[in-house]
């Protein structure tokens, strides 16, 4: 199903252009105004703003349901996000080949947030056969919970938890990208801008990793083709 523009007071494309450029260059908001601007549109900060947090996560929703197949051997780690001048975590995962799984942002690093992170990731993704961690006894914690959930619905194996450090290094520089891009985003305001930025940035970031049929098109023309 295509998203819904009706109601929106610019042309879809000019929302998706904007949207994309916001999220694919981490520029300011305001410089954005001046970007489109200069191109003869005429839109507020404040609108473009309004823009990512309303399509980004729809995008984002539609790239995970569109990407190609990813391996079952798992790279998990989470990194830190500042919003509102607090750090938050951002739990990611990528498959051994570093194609992204899965991504979110949380207020807390406990067990109770692994095991939502593993469970949106399973969901999406299908139950992997091994997951490689740090030493962070939350993550073990998560998993020990999706492995109790293999049990009680009956299945005879369970997914393989490795806490090796050297094996995930893949997701460690993959962190670097969507790093890079928030630093120069200039700080969020609030958490569901934070995180509505974040998942927009993952879709362009997995563009960038070919995970789509693509067919030879550009990175823009494959983020609108997401929109629908």
């Amino acid at each position: 199903m295509s998203i819904d523009f009706k109601g929106a007071h610019y042309p879809k494309a000019v929302i998706i252009h904007a949207v994309f450029f916001y999220v694919r260059y981490g520029v300011s908001y305001r410089d954005l105004e001046e970007i489109l601007a200069k191109r003869g549109v005429a839109v507020d900060h404040t609108t473009l703003n309004r823009w990512v947090v309303k399509y980004a996560p729809l995008i984002a929703a539609k790239a995970q349901a569109k990407k190609r197949s990813t391996s079952v051997s798992w790279r998990m780690d989470e990194t830190y996000i500042k919003v509102k001048g607090k750090w938050m975590y951002y739990y990611r995962a990528v498959d051994k080949f570093g194609k992204t799984l899965d991504f979110m942002l949380s207020e807390r690093r406990d067990k109770a947030a692994a095991t939502a992170f593993f469970t949106r990731a399973i969901g999406n993704n299908g139950f992997p056969d091994r997951v490689v961690i740090d030493k962070s006894g939350a993550n073990l914690a998560g998993l020990q919970n999706m492995n109790c959930l293999l049990i009680l619905n009956g299945w005879f194996w369970l997914v393989e938890v490795l806490q090796v450090k050297y094996l995930n290094n893949i997701i460690e520089q993959d962190h670097r990208f969507i790093k890079k891009l928030t630093r120069q985003v200039k700080g969020f305001k609030s958490f569901n801008s934070a995180s509505a930025t974040l998942e927009g940035i993952e879709v362009a970031h997995m563009i960038r990793k070919q995970q789509f049929e693509t067919l030879g098109q550009s990175a823009f023309k494959q983020f609108a083709a997401l929109a629908g």
